[in-house]
């Protein structure tokens, strides 16, 4: 059965909306739980991979809460996190006052051409309405010789433990959205979300036909998160 917030067409991104909207609150804490803290790791992967420099502009698309916007700044750079979902971004502001945060649409960027050394998503791509049109619009803004990079959930080569995995995703997850959220269809979604997503296969394949140089995925956990990153040449 479709889960309802997982609708696609035109109510994707309100029904998105409604998600966030449902889980901001306790969003940091079912991450760890989850993934058993593991998520902290994949995310110093990200930071480690996108080498900032002091001063490179840097842009965190779906930002949610502001996890990664946070470490990009860690690391030096002056940070924009965009968000469509003014209840993660309220979470997010007071995490830091150096970060321009900005309420937006990832299908149309607010930004100009090359604009940003790093541009990122992290678990927000799969959300889109059009991840297609998200990943050409973070290119559009990445500077030539810029860094992008995609971290989300993967879809296991391995027929096993991808079997494995998805169980867990199906029977084990939606209890953390029963007991925090009260309603176990803001988990589930994940797996839904995943079904319709072509994971790090299809985003390698959308970065090279963008022209991307040098594009490498790093899978975690088997294939079960991954790291996609490509240069704009």
């Amino acid at each position: 059965m479709t889960n309802k917030f997982y609708q696609p067409g035109a109510q994707r991104a309100e029904k998105v909306n409604d998600l966030f909207a449902a889980v901001a609150p306790r969003y940091d804490l079912i991450n760890d739980w989850q993934s058993l803290g593991w998520h902290r790791w994949w995310k110093r992967a990200l930071i480690a991979a996108a080498a900032v420099q002091p001063g490179d502009r840097a842009l965190d698309v779906c930002c949610g809460t502001g996890d990664l916007a946070v470490r990009l700044e860690r690391a030096g750079a002056e940070v924009t996190g965009l968000d469509f979902s003014a209840a993660m971004l309220a979470i997010a502001r007071p995490r830091s006052s150096g970060i321009q945060w900005i309420e937006g649409d990832a299908l149309r960027l607010p930004f100009a051409d090359q604009t940003f050394d790093v541009v990122t998503v992290g678990y927000g791509l799969r959300n889109l309405a059009n991840w297609e049109v998200g990943l050409a619009e973070m290119w559009r803004v990445a500077r030539p010789g810029g860094r992008l990079l995609v971290l989300d959930f993967g879809k296991p080569d391995q027929a096993l433990w991808r079997a494995i995995y998805f169980g867990y995703l199906r029977r084990v997850v939606p209890l953390f959205g029963r007991v925090f959220c009260h309603d176990a269809a803001t988990h589930a979604y994940i797996l839904e979300s995943l079904r319709h997503y072509p994971a790090q296969r299809g985003v390698a394949a959308k970065l090279t036909a963008l022209g991307g140089g040098d594009v490498k995925t790093r899978n975690f956990l088997g294939g079960a998160m991954s790291l996609s990153v490509a240069r704009k040449p």
